[in-house]
């Protein structure tokens, strides 16, 4: 063969592969429509008569502008949400739940009872009970229950509903962490903030409608998967920002570009996508425009919003902030500022939170008391300024970790840790909500007298979940999305809104 002839070999080869790649699945679907269309109709035909699942709801959005405002289900108390997670899991026994018959127990050997068939992450064989390391009092006119770890936030007991019974079925950081915020211990399903911007929209066309915020050093286990789209379209997916530095990575345009050249050099690749789309019909094309466009508003925006430097300073003291710094404080700052400009859902995410006595770092006597002196100032701070700026009404605040830790301390392969600490515990923990239509100065559950299972009031994170949906306008039973031919929702098959803590 010579040399023009493979030369033209080679050309239709790849003129071939590339009509070849044109024919995706989509093609596929859009050029057997009537094949495909008889199948769904005899399907729909088989399925009348049989009783219907309970109804659902889609949400209608433009997928040309996703993040428009849109009403939810029903009206709801809430029309943002701060959520404070304390990467690693807070002890619930050094800060809420007070056990006086676990400090009488301290040092007894625990129960067999209570070690055969459970799994932890690191006890083996015996192990012996440890009392609480806080002391605790009752605060408020509603006698909330608060340990002297937290003496700021103790001020605010009757602004918040604390509950007591969280369960969860993961005892390990990353799966829990996504169960948490995902409704799914593994990876792929959408975040909470990803279904409430999906389904709300959001308030302000500058910015993102839902925020990611991370201290600690560290960003939490189960990494960027926390508030991942998931199978919902890109665009709602967490934008995560910085409180050092430039809010976002390479927001500010490079040497030589101005205003003018960015926006015409959106433009042209706009119109390459829009040309896309008008081939494929990929929605996720619109979500890519979308981004862009997003992009250069935030160019403007987001410095603004994001600089904390104009705020008077009677607020940096009352949050405890440093402008400049990394930290909780100022991220827990930037949160109220951005749900004062209309951002949907802002998600904090505060990593060192392993209380396993390896270290004095981890240590219930030590590091954790360091822990809670960095986030207790602020996050109280946070619940009094959006009060004092009639914003606390509108916004829901949770703060919590992924599961409890155990009364007993924590060994290794029969060693006991060197410093005070406890392994993780699924069987019991505590979060808090506040503001959003949530009823302050409660609590809702109970454990044993130890803290070891919940008695009354079990709550697992679909119930969670499904507060938060409720709060915003949402029955989360209905408030789904068609994936992989079946209705997905946020809850799965499981949740209930917990009706004790609303007002």
């Amino acid at each position: 063969m010579t040399q023009q002839e493979l030369n033209s070999k080679k050309i239709f080869e790849e003129a071939r592969e590339a009509v070849l790649r044109q024919h995706t699945r989509r093609h596929f679907l859009k050029e057997s429509a009537m094949g495909l269309g008889a199948l769904a109709l005899g399907s729909i035909l088989g399925s009348c008569g049989r009783g219907s699942a309970k109804q659902v709801s889609t949400i209608l959005y433009d997928p040309a502008n996703p993040l428009a405002p849109r009403p939810p289900m029903f009206p709801g108390k809430a029309k943002s949400v701060i959520y404070l997670h304390m990467a690693g899991a807070p002890s619930q026994l050094e800060l809420f739940d007070y056990k006086p018959e676990l400090a009488k127990l301290d040092g007894q050997e625990c129960p067999p009872s209570l070690m055969e068939g459970k799994k932890f992450a690191f006890i083996r064989g015996k192990a012996s009970l440890l009392a609480p390391q806080a002391k605790f009092a009752q605060h408020g006119q509603s006698g909330l229950w608060i340990s002297n770890y937290l003496p700021h936030f103790s001020t605010i007991a009757d602004e918040v509903a604390i509950i007591k019974s969280m369960t969860t079925d993961q005892f390990n950081h990353a799966p829990a962490q996504l169960f948490m915020h995902t409704g799914s211990p593994r990876l792929g399903r959408p975040a909470i903030g990803a279904w409430v911007t999906y389904g709300l929209g959001t308030e302000n066309q500058n910015l993102p409608g839902y925020v990611v915020l991370t201290s600690g050093g560290n960003d939490p286990d189960a990494g960027k998967s926390a508030w991942g789209s998931g199978f919902l379209p890109s665009v709602y997916q967490g934008v995560q920002c910085r409180s050092e530095g430039d809010p976002v990575l390479f927001i500010n345009d490079p040497h030589g570009m101005d205003r003018d050249l960015r926006r015409a050099s959106i433009d042209a690749i706009n119109k390459i996508n829009q040309h896309q789309h008008e081939e494929y019909k990929d929605p996720e094309t619109l979500s890519r425009i979308s981004q862009y466009e997003m992009a250069y508003k935030m160019q403007i925006a987001a410095p603004q919003v994001m600089n904390i430097n104009d705020e008077p300073q009677y607020i940096h003291d009352m949050y405890g902030t440093k402008p400049g710094e990394v930290s909780f404080a100022n991220n827990v700052l930037l949160a109220r500022r951005l749900v004062e400009k209309g951002v949907r859902f802002v998600q904090l995410f505060d990593w060192g939170w392993d209380s396993h006595g390896t270290d004095p770092q981890t240590a219930l006597d030590i590091g954790m008391i360091n822990k809670c002196r960095k986030v207790d100032k602020a996050m109280t701070a946070l619940i009094l300024d959006l009060k004092q700026r009639g914003m606390l009404d509108e916004t829901l605040v949770i703060w919590g970790g992924e599961f409890g830790r155990t009364p007993m301390q924590e060994n290794r392969e029969l060693v006991t840790a060197p410093f005070k600490g406890r392994d993780h515990h699924t069987d019991a923990f505590c979060i808090w909500m506040a503001g959003g239509g949530i009823r302050g100065g409660s609590t809702y559950g109970e454990t044993d007298e130890i803290g070891y299972n919940v008695i009354s009031g079990r709550t697992e994170p679909f119930d969670i979940q499904a507060t938060i949906l409720n709060q915003l306008g949402f029955d989360h039973e209905k408030f789904t999305y068609e994936f992989q031919g079946r209705p997905f929702r946020l809850t799965d098959v499981k949740g209930r809104v917990i009706e004790e803590i609303l007002a």
